[in-house]
């Protein structure tokens, strides 16, 4: 596992699951890094600068959504090897609110000052709940459990898994589709 200022390779290689492209990382790779769960690491020499959230396969692994706006565009195709010099970044980047938990955050005024006082963590860990299941009445539900919670002061989804909870475009059950 990689210290915090260490500096070390990733490679993985592209691919396309549901239409998204995706880096698949090696398990040499996904063994430098300090978690099992997501990690945010700085992406070094042609990508300087930009930070980006790994996110885990379920299979103790790792991979990187491509279509992200907060990763740069790479030149690949679908089955090209592909690495990074990167370390550990110091904090992680902000993440990208959706519209329905936006909305919800803009209409409780009364949690401004909590939601800004949350870690860049936290937030994405709030984002990553709401948006981890492909049902809208559970999503709708978990925007409005999300509201709740911070009202009663929680910093944190209670029982969120970072390791199994993750994007279901691309996963199904905590796992990344084959």
């Amino acid at each position: 596992m990689a210290a915090s200022n260490e500096i070390f390779e990733l490679h993985g290689t592209v691919d396309l699951v549901n239409d998204r492209k995706i880096l698949r990382f090696d398990q040499e790779s996904s063994d430098k890094l300090p978690s099992r769960g997501q990690v945010a690491v700085e992406l070094l020499e042609a990508h300087e600068g930009h930070a980006v959230v790994i996110d885990p396969d379920g299979r103790r692994g790792h991979w990187l959504a491509l279509d992200s706006q907060a990763v740069p565009q790479l030149p690949a195709d679908v089955g090209d090897q592909v690495e990074f010099t990167a370390r550990v970044a110091g904090t992680w980047p902000e993440t990208r609110i959706p519209q329905d938990l936006a909305v919800a955050l803009g209409d409780a005024d009364d949690l401004d000052e909590m939601w800004a006082g949350l870690t860049p963590m936290a937030r994405w860990e709030w984002v990553r709940w709401v948006g981890a299941t492909k049902n809208p009445s559970t999503r709708e539900r978990r925007v409005e459990v999300s509201i709740s919670k911070l009202r009663d002061g929680k910093r944190r989804p209670c029982c969120f898994d970072l390791s199994s909870c993750t994007d279901p475009e691309v996963s199904k059950s905590g796992k990344l589709i084959q």
